[in-house]
């Protein structure tokens, strides 16, 4: 045989196996298994998500464990060298619910694993009566920004001249050209932190017919903290008022109120990204008592969770501890 029909031969077998390895690995793209940890119930909207369940493979390619965050998802990676469609089997741990092992795993995917509470879901046991949890609300404030009127400015300008004389073309001149004119300005400043609305100018004494004011010299349609203007005129002396309202801006915390969904032993509710100073009102056995939450979202009657939405909006979600009821 020749060596370039050995070459030929070589050079065809090495296709083969390029391809067979590409079939058997994903070498660009690392596989990920993701899904959701739930826990199990019969009705839907009460499959809250668990936070912090255990998953890791327990046969297949080694894997780092992960945990599941607020909302219940994980994604464990299996390397790039994995064989794609090869089946493992994943475990879930958590100290409240029972373990459990979703076997046949690999497939491009989505994996919901629901976990039955510890003891069948029965909560541990406690001496006397339950105490009876009403009118739950949650409070929390927003900084909201204001405008309030605190007085208004004035100010009079003269704008002197002497009717009846002849322009001859040296500016300014009146509109039509022919007599002699004078501008006059003012300006009046609202101070740090204020600012003008409804600038307005007139001429109050005078020969007030034959003046104008100079939009194109003037501010008075925009909210500015100096507002001027200038006026044109073509007889003789004319008085003009300018004045404007001041308005200054004020940051105040304004007190709302979000009313929580409760579902089975769960309450869940959602905040704006500004919301701030969270706490929740409610009647224990009919004592009204607020509870603020606190960055550790401390409840003595219920462990809470939070979880931050991609647009920054907060979600809450609080489970009643033994020994309490909605």
């Amino acid at each position: 045989m020749s060596g370039k029909k050995i070459a030929l031969i070589v050079g065809a077998s090495s296709g083969v196996l390029a391809i067979v390895l590409v079939a058997l690995f994903d070498t660009q793209n690392p596989i990920s298994i993701r899904g959701a940890v739930l826990a199990l119930d019969p009705d839907p909207a009460k499959e809250l998500p668990i936070e912090d369940a255990e998953v890791t493979v327990i046969d297949g390619p080694p894997a780092l464990a992960v945990r599941s965050d607020a909302s219940g998802s994980f994604s464990i990676p299996l390397g790039r060298r994995v064989r794609l469609g090869f089946p493992v089997t994943l475990r879930f741990r958590h100290p409240n619910y029972q373990s459990l092992d979703l076997s046949g795993v690999g497939e491009d995917k989505l994996y919901i694993a629901h976990l039955t509470p510890s003891a069948g879901g029965t909560l541990a046991r406690v001496d006397g009566p339950e105490v009876r949890i009403t009118n739950v609300v949650a409070k929390y404030s927003i900084n909201t920004t204001t405008v309030v009127n605190i007085g208004s400015a004035v100010k009079t300008f003269q704008v002197v001249n002497t009717g009846n004389v002849p322009c001859n073309g040296q500016r300014p001149c009146s509109p039509d050209g022919k007599w002699k004119a004078a501008l006059g300005s003012a300006v009046i400043d609202a101070g740090p932190g204020n600012e003008f609305h409804n600038g307005r100018a007139s001429c109050i004494a005078g020969p007030c017919p034959f003046t104008r004011t100079e939009d194109n010299n003037s501010n008075l349609s925009r909210d500015s903290r100096t507002l001027r203007v200038s006026a044109l005129n073509w007889s003789d002396t004319a008085t003009f008022l300018l004045e404007a309202e001041v308005y200054k801006s004020v940051v105040s915390d304004v007190l709302r109120r979000s009313y929580p969904v409760i579902f089975d032993r769960a309450l869940t509710f959602s905040l704006p990204a500004s919301a701030e100073g969270v706490s929740i009102e409610a009647e224990l056995d009919r004592a009204l008592i607020v509870f603020p939450l606190g960055p550790t979202l401390f409840l003595t009657w219920a462990n809470c969770q939070l979880r931050v939405n991609k647009d920054q909006t907060k979600i809450f979600r609080c489970e009643l501890k033994p020994g309490y009821r909605f």
